[in-house]
């Protein structure tokens, strides 16, 4: 049981690593922390589906670290 949860969380954290590289950024993101209102972007399309993937591979990761030490 402690070898499929170690095994599904480095599954997991590769997923993450893997969703986060592939999130794009905007060449000029540093210097646009002064202007509120470029910050906000509405995503569409493929870059929504990262995002979104992300957030369930993040909480599920999360969920699987916790488990793992609860059985610990």
């Amino acid at each position: 049981m402690a070898a499929t949860l170690h095994s599904l969380q480095l599954i997991t954290a590769i997923a993450l690593i893997v969703l986060v590289l592939l999130q794009r950024t905007s060449p000029d993101t540093g210097s646009n922390f002064g202007d509120s209102m470029s910050f906000f972007q509405t995503r569409r399309g493929f870059e929504r589906l990262l995002f979104v993937l992300t957030i369930i591979v993040a909480v599920v990761f999360a969920a699987l670290s916790i488990w793992v030490i609860a059985l610990a």
